[in-house]
Protein backbone atom coordinates (compact mmCIF):
# COMPACT_ATOMS: atom_id res chain seq x y z
CA UNK A 1 0.00 0.00 0.00
CA UNK A 2 1.57 3.65 -0.81
CA UNK A 3 2.55 5.27 2.49
CA UNK A 4 1.75 9.11 2.66
CA UNK A 5 4.60 11.43 3.66
CA UNK A 6 3.04 14.41 6.02
CA UNK A 7 3.71 12.15 9.18
CA UNK A 8 6.84 10.56 9.08
CA UNK A 9 6.90 7.68 11.79
CA UNK A 10 9.10 8.24 15.14
CA UNK A 11 12.19 5.62 15.73
CA UNK A 12 12.02 5.00 19.06
CA UNK A 13 14.90 7.19 20.02
CA UNK A 14 13.60 9.59 17.67
CA UNK A 15 10.41 9.69 20.19
CA UNK A 16 12.41 10.20 22.63
CA UNK A 17 13.97 12.94 21.88
CA UNK A 18 10.92 14.65 20.73
CA UNK A 19 9.31 14.24 24.24
CA UNK A 20 12.21 15.68 25.35
CA UNK A 21 11.38 19.05 23.37
CA UNK A 22 7.81 19.28 24.43
CA UNK A 23 8.49 18.85 27.84
CA UNK A 24 11.19 21.57 27.34
CA UNK A 25 8.21 23.40 25.95
CA UNK A 26 7.35 25.50 22.07
CA UNK A 27 8.78 28.55 23.48
CA UNK A 28 11.75 27.81 25.14
CA UNK A 29 12.98 25.02 23.07
CA UNK A 30 16.72 22.76 23.88
CA UNK A 31 19.79 22.29 22.63
CA UNK A 32 21.88 19.49 22.21
CA UNK A 33 23.67 19.45 25.05
CA UNK A 34 20.39 20.24 27.00
CA UNK A 35 18.64 17.51 25.60
CA UNK A 36 21.56 15.23 26.02
CA UNK A 37 21.79 15.82 29.36
CA UNK A 38 18.34 15.32 30.13
CA UNK A 39 18.20 11.89 28.38
CA UNK A 40 21.63 10.86 29.94
CA UNK A 41 19.83 10.67 33.13
CA UNK A 42 18.34 7.71 31.83
CA UNK A 43 20.61 6.11 29.94
CA UNK A 44 24.43 6.05 28.18
CA UNK A 45 24.04 8.08 24.74
CA UNK A 46 26.47 9.82 22.66
CA UNK A 47 26.47 13.47 21.92
CA UNK A 48 26.84 12.87 18.60
CA UNK A 49 23.99 10.46 18.56
CA UNK A 50 21.56 12.70 19.72
CA UNK A 51 22.84 15.75 17.38
CA UNK A 52 22.62 13.57 14.64
CA UNK A 53 18.72 12.51 15.89
CA UNK A 54 17.74 16.54 16.09
CA UNK A 55 19.52 17.08 12.66
CA UNK A 56 17.52 14.30 11.80
CA UNK A 57 13.92 15.83 12.73
CA UNK A 58 14.75 19.66 11.43
CA UNK A 59 15.20 17.39 8.19
CA UNK A 60 12.31 15.89 8.11
CA UNK A 61 10.68 19.28 9.40
CA UNK A 62 9.51 17.54 12.91
CA UNK A 63 11.77 20.42 15.13
CA UNK A 64 12.77 24.21 13.57
CA UNK A 65 16.30 25.26 14.71
CA UNK A 66 17.32 28.44 15.37
CA UNK A 67 21.07 29.66 15.87
CA UNK A 68 22.09 30.47 19.51
CA UNK A 69 25.72 31.45 19.27
CA UNK A 70 28.07 28.61 18.15
CA UNK A 71 25.02 26.16 18.84
CA UNK A 72 21.47 25.68 17.66
CA UNK A 73 18.36 25.94 19.66
CA UNK A 74 15.66 23.13 18.65
CA UNK A 75 12.04 23.89 18.83
CA UNK A 76 9.01 20.87 18.15
CA UNK A 77 7.19 22.01 15.14
CA UNK A 78 4.01 20.98 16.47
CA UNK A 79 2.31 19.89 19.68
CA UNK A 80 2.51 16.48 20.70
CA UNK A 81 -1.25 16.14 19.88
CA UNK A 82 -0.85 17.35 16.62
CA UNK A 83 1.82 15.11 15.85
CA UNK A 84 -0.24 11.95 17.10
CA UNK A 85 -3.39 12.97 15.02
CA UNK A 86 -0.74 12.87 11.70
CA UNK A 87 0.17 9.68 12.60
CA UNK A 88 -3.02 8.27 13.45
CA UNK A 89 -4.16 10.15 9.82
CA UNK A 90 -1.78 8.29 8.01
CA UNK A 91 -2.31 5.12 9.30
CA UNK A 92 -5.85 5.25 8.40
CA UNK A 93 -5.09 6.49 5.33
CA UNK A 94 -2.76 3.59 4.79
CA UNK A 95 -5.68 1.53 4.97
CA UNK A 96 -8.83 0.54 2.56
CA UNK A 97 -12.37 1.30 3.81
CA UNK A 98 -12.77 -2.38 5.31
CA UNK A 99 -9.99 -2.22 7.29
CA UNK A 100 -10.17 1.32 8.42
CA UNK A 101 -13.91 0.26 9.91
CA UNK A 102 -12.49 -2.82 11.45
CA UNK A 103 -9.60 -0.82 13.08
CA UNK A 104 -12.21 1.90 14.29
CA UNK A 105 -14.42 -0.70 16.00
CA UNK A 106 -11.17 -2.59 17.36
CA UNK A 107 -9.98 0.66 18.96
CA UNK A 108 -13.22 1.82 20.40
CA UNK A 109 -13.87 -1.83 21.89
CA UNK A 110 -10.68 -1.18 24.29
CA UNK A 111 -11.75 2.48 24.80
CA UNK A 112 -12.60 2.95 28.44
CA UNK A 113 -16.01 5.64 29.28
CA UNK A 114 -13.86 8.26 29.42
CA UNK A 115 -12.12 8.18 26.35
CA UNK A 116 -15.39 6.94 24.67
CA UNK A 117 -16.47 10.24 26.15
CA UNK A 118 -13.70 12.75 24.69
CA UNK A 119 -14.29 10.85 21.09
CA UNK A 120 -18.30 11.76 21.48
CA UNK A 121 -16.82 15.55 22.27
CA UNK A 122 -14.53 15.96 19.87
CA UNK A 123 -16.54 14.49 17.13
CA UNK A 124 -19.38 17.35 18.54
CA UNK A 125 -17.11 19.89 18.43
CA UNK A 126 -15.77 18.42 14.78
CA UNK A 127 -19.25 18.86 13.78
CA UNK A 128 -20.02 22.13 14.99
CA UNK A 129 -17.51 23.32 13.38
CA UNK A 130 -18.49 22.16 10.04
CA UNK A 131 -21.81 23.87 10.61
CA UNK A 132 -23.82 21.00 9.52
CA UNK A 133 -23.74 18.71 12.92
CA UNK A 134 -26.76 16.65 13.31
CA UNK A 135 -26.28 15.37 9.22
CA UNK A 136 -22.30 14.63 9.80
CA UNK A 137 -23.24 13.07 12.90
CA UNK A 138 -26.44 10.75 11.45
CA UNK A 139 -23.79 9.52 8.77
CA UNK A 140 -21.26 8.74 10.98
CA UNK A 141 -23.40 6.55 13.38
CA UNK A 142 -24.90 4.95 9.80
CA UNK A 143 -20.97 4.05 8.80
CA UNK A 144 -20.03 2.53 11.97
CA UNK A 145 -23.39 0.15 12.29
CA UNK A 146 -22.48 -0.92 8.93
Amino acid sequence: MPHSTSAPRLGDLERVVMERLWEAGATDGATVREVHEALEKHREIAYTTVMTVLDRLAKKELVTREREGRAWRYYPADTREAMTAQSMRRTMDDMDLTDRRAALLHFLDGASSAEIDDLKAALAEVEARAGNGEETARRLRDRLRR
